[in-house]
């Protein structure tokens, strides 16, 4: 049997990566944060000669997306930069297949992994939709430690428990084969190690090697479920911290309990949700892309007594 394996174009990583990248003039440079934030960014990568778009919102909208396609289609735009977290990433993969100009990814939050993937999530009509497409994949991704002292911690701990479901649930999915399963559990070895033994400086290698093992792959359940909780309002990786512990547990994962001790380290609270079960359940059914990759066959009731136990229970708890 064989199987296919795709990756960015070029990888870039270690210490000054970003600083030493060539940037092409004329890029446009998105971010979701504020210029105190991103001006320093911009002065240590050295980048000249640049357009700035930062008005991205976590969640982005398609809306969003074909903004910037409009507001800057007669200025000759070389590339996209994506500088921040998965919300730039994503926006930059679907204006490049739109537009079919270059993107350079460079994540300042190492969690989603979204540099090394096929995948991007943008807002339809106010629901988050989760996309692949061989065209999202990056030309360039640039993974460097500057930008991760001073991470804020519910940043630092909500990226690192995304990049942690990312590769236990990649190892678990039924689109795993032997390169993917490598990936991930290295990944999710050097991430446990990381969280639990207080080695942040080693979070940015692992959500790199996350993102190259799920992104060849998928996640599963624990994402599905996390969906239901995002769409109210609730931080991808703080719904995932529960989400994917009760996913594990139902899947029988052999993550189950490592994954359950990150969860615990970083003292997430538990979850509620606003909707009745029965009807998120039905929100989250037609995610296929998720569901059917689960190691196991999920039914309607199997994801109400999930929700049940995740909302009524702390699964968190020792």
């Amino acid at each position: 049997m064989a199987w296919k394996v795709m990756m960015p174009k070029k990888i870039m990583f270690g210490e000054n990566a970003a600083k030493e990248f060539p940037y092409p003039k004329n890029a446009l440079v998105i971010t979701t944060t504020t210029p105190d934030i991103y001006n320093k960014w911009l002065d240590y990568i050295g980048i000249k000669n640049y357009e700035l778009y930062d008005k991205v919102t976590p969640d982005p909208a398609i809306e969003t997306v074909e903004a910037i396609k409009k507001q800057y289609e007669s200025e000759n735009i070389s590339c996209y930069i994506g500088l921040g977290g998965g919300s730039s990433m994503d926006v930059c993969k679907y204006l490049g297949k739109m537009t079919g100009i270059p993107k350079i990814l460079i994540p300042t939050t190492f969690g989603t992994g979204a540099e090394m993937t096929t995948y991007a999530v943008i807002s339809f009509d106010h629901k988050k939709k989760l996309l692949q497409d061989e065209a999202f994949l990056a030309d360039a991704a640039i993974v460097d430690p500057y930008f991760l002292p001073g991470t804020p911690f519910n940043i630092l701990r909500n990226s690192a428990c995304d990049a942690a479901a990312q590769a236990s649930e990649g190892y678990d999915s039924k689109l795993g084969n032997p390169f993917t399963k490598f990936f991930c559990k290295e990944a999710f070895d050097i991430l446990y190690d990381a969280i639990v033994n207080d080695k942040h400086h080693l979070l940015p290698y692992g959500a790199m090697l996350s993102g190259i093992g799920f992104g060849n792959s998928s996640t599963t359940l624990g994402h599905a479920l996390s969906y239901a909780f995002s769409n109210e309002g609730v931080p991808h990786g703080y719904a995932l911290s529960s989400c994917t512990t009760v996913a594990h547990k139902f899947n029988k994962s052999i993550y189950y309990k490592r994954f359950k001790e990150i969860a615990q380290k970083f003292k997430f609270e538990p979850l509620k949700l606003k909707q009745p079960l029965d009807q998120a359940a039905d929100v989250i059914m037609p995610d296929r892309g998720h569901l059917d990759n689960n190691p196991i066959p999920v039914t309607k009731q199997d994801i109400i007594k999930c929700l049940d136990e995740i909302v009524n229970t702390n699964p968190l708890a020792a």
